[in-house]
């Protein structure tokens, strides 16, 4: 059944003189002849204006301000996604024969702007609001503006499980939407919050990921299948095993951020990427192999645990260490003395996720040119944990590599 906007226009074409002459209750609504044209461009202006005042959240203008990102044509290699599944501007000769996906993305309060950084990548993304509320007794008061609307539509929540107190509202959120007769729903989870917690020690130990991934599993299909589930470096890659076979776990990563951030610096030819452990060096090896590379390794002495350098050369160097993840940041601080020790001459630090419980970020000092002993050159971390971003944006020696064109490309996988 056609809706009443698409239906008129067919009506019109029809049954009325040509739209220049027509009456009708469309054409004297879309296309009022009484304007003269430099009327017609100030009021569009006006409306424009009043739009942007109306919208939620920061002016477009300023959502990447502080913010590094890359071409989303970068972020397109090796996903399978085309550049005309993202309106992007390609010859569209050459893709007729397929049919854009639109998306329409959710997000929750601290998402927000990176929702708003998502939506700003392509056309093929457009942004819904949640009326996030609470009753008397604390409980979460939610509604979805405009349910219907979404009917028949690819649906996407952006999600942050920043701490145990926020899961609750946007899991309501999150089983909810697939029930709205949505032709696919995508979850994306940035940081995979309970991934440090992935194993059993001692009997008795609780592997709280699993627990996580449990409760992500019963997501209600959709009617166009199971939930996909996006989440940039898993902790431990053998997490992704933890999920059933109602949700389809899509595993991505934010190194190519960081690849792509190197090239842009002048002494890129000059790069040795080191690994804080062995864990990292498996974990992210393949990726960094053009690079030259250090590993690092942690031995008990006594009833403490230090950093050794396993192998490779920092001598004169531009050492990089890569994780998935900080927290307290001591094995980072303990691999920057290590390798300013050995004769690097700049030490930087890349992670993906800037977990810093605690304000433990101020541990991170700026070199401020004078070399590895003094701290840290730069220090490279993602958006995928909102309340980090605003409490380190502008300052040294951190510097924020957004998400958003990856997590757009992956809406469209």
């Amino acid at each position: 059944m056609l809706r009443p906007s698409s239906f008129l226009p067919q009506l019109c074409a029809h049954l009325c003189s040509p739209a220049s002459h027509c009456a009708c209750d469309y054409h004297s609504a879309a296309m009022p002849n009484s304007l003269q044209p430099h009327e017609a461009a100030a009021a569009a202006s006006v409306a424009a204006a009043e739009a942007e005042e109306a919208a939620p959240g920061p002016p477009k203008s300023d959502i990447y301000a502080g913010i590094s990102t890359i071409p989303i044509s970068a972020a397109l290699i090796g996903s399978g996604v085309d550049a005309s599944d993202l309106n992007l501007n390609v010859d569209i000769s050459k893709h007729s024969k397929k049919r854009n996906k639109q998306v329409h993305l959710f997000y929750c309060e601290e998402t927000e702007e990176l929702a708003r950084r998502v939506a700003a990548e392509t056309e093929s993304i457009t942004l819904n609001s949640i009326k996030w509320g609470a009753f008397a007794d604390g409980f979460p008061n939610l509604f979805v503006p405009d349910a219907h609307g979404i009917r028949g539509q690819h649906v996407a929540f952006l999600a942050s499980f920043s701490s145990p107190a926020v899961i609750f509202e946007q899991l309501s959120i999150i089983y909810a939407l697939p029930r709205m007769f949505v032709a696919s729903f995508t979850l994306v989870l940035p940081f995979f919050p309970t991934g440090t917690l992935e194993r059993m020690e001692d009997e008795g130990d609780i592997a709280t990921a699993f627990t996580l991934a449990r409760i992500l599993s019963n997501i209600p299909i959709s009617r166009g299948g199971p939930t996909s589930l996006v989440i940039f470096d898993i902790h431990a890659l053998q997490e992704r095993f933890y999920f059933g076979d109602n949700v389809l776990p899509c595993f991505e990563s934010g190194i190519p951020l960081l690849i792509h951030r190197l090239q842009q610096l002048p002494d890129s030819n000059n790069v040795t990427i080191a690994f804080p452990d062995e864990g990292a060096s498996k974990r992210f090896y393949k990726s960094m192999e053009h690079f030259p590379m250090i590993t690092c390794t942690k031995v008990r002495d006594g009833n403490k645990r230090i950093v050794q350098l396993k192998e490779g050369d920092p001598r004169g160097r531009h050492v990089v260490i890569v994780d998935d993840l900080v927290q307290s940041g001591g094995t980072l601080i303990e691999c920057q003395m290590l390798l300013a020790s050995k004769g690097a001459a700049k030490v930087s630090a890349y992670v993906t996720h800037g977990v810093f419980p605690k304000r433990s970020w101020e541990r991170f000092k700026h070199d401020n040119g004078e070399g590895a002993s003094q701290g840290f050159s730069h220090f490279w971390l993602t958006d995928s944990c909102a309340k980090t971003v605003k409490a380190v944006i502008g300052k040294a020696p951190f510097e924020i590599l957004s998400l958003a064109g990856s997590i757009a490309v992956a809406l469209h996988i």
